[in-house]
């Protein structure tokens, strides 16, 4: 394949074909970076925003360590660099915090391998090229206030965002200056998965001060922030619209 020379930055969405993953997608094109759209399925919704905003989609199962890694190559063979990385795609498995007996090795597995293990990998992968970038490579961890509190749809999940924001910090410091690591931490996204999760949106209309969710364009506000922030590494923000606070 031909490599592209991109006139302006290239940024990897993971998960980027829905949700918070297509909002960062499209506000990251709108502020002038070429964009790769990834999903693990939805190839046809992938392709068709990926030409819309003028970048490319690629697929990869992030689970599997050699399709994230390729995903990455795949990128870099596209366009010969890279600047930001955003890892947006996780799973959650809702299991009550009370019910242990549920919350298995194999649901541990899998939440920590597609929530923790993947993004490292995918870090590792892109830090060659992020360091190359000519205003400096940026890294932008999507967690959760899971992470921070005693809260989220199960134990595993929770732990899993929880070590994703220590690991945030800790590349912070092993990167810096050439590369920023830092993590947006929303609480409840009105998305198209948690339209039917009415409980949790009572909970942020009467205690949260904000008294709604947040919407994904407001999510890909502040990771566009964080982007932008040349100083800025190191920081976990939480986004939950003030629920933290109560």
């Amino acid at each position: 394949m031909e490599i592209e020379q991109p006139d302006r930055p290239v940024a990897l969405v993971t998960g980027s074909t829905s949700g918070i993953g297509e909002a960062v997608a499209r506000r990251l094109a709108a502020d002038g970076m070429r964009v790769v759209v990834h999903s693990r399925r939805s190839v046809e919704t992938g392709e068709a925003l990926a030409a819309e905003l003028g970048g490319c989609y690629l697929r990869a199962d992030l689970a599997v360590e050699e399709e994230a890694r390729g995903l990455v190559e795949a990128a870099l063979d596209r366009y010969g660099r890279l600047d930001v990385l955003v890892n947006n795609a996780g799973v959650s498995r809702p299991i009550p915090h009370d019910d242990l007996a549920a919350a298995t090795p194999a649901a541990w597995r899998h939440l920590l391998e597609v929530n923790l293990i993947a993004p490292w990998v995918l870090c590792t992968a892109a830090v060659p090229a992020l360091r190359e970038s000519p205003g400096g490579g940026s890294i932008v961890n999507i967690t959760s206030h899971a992470g921070v509190r005693p809260k989220g749809s199960s134990v595993p999940y929770a732990a899993s965002k929880a070590a994703l924001n220590h690991v945030t910090r800790l590349l912070a410091v092993a990167l810096g200056p050439e590369v920023r690591v830092n993590a947006v931490a929303p609480g409840l996204v009105d998305t198209p998965m948690t339209r039917d999760w009415a409980a949790a949106h009572e909970l942020w209309r009467e205690r949260a001060p904000m008294r709604r969710a947040a919407r994904p364009s407001e999510v890909a506000d502040q990771v566009a922030s964080v982007v932008a922030g040349g100083y800025l590494t190191g920081a976990v923000i939480v986004l939950d619209g003030g629920l933290h606070l109560t």
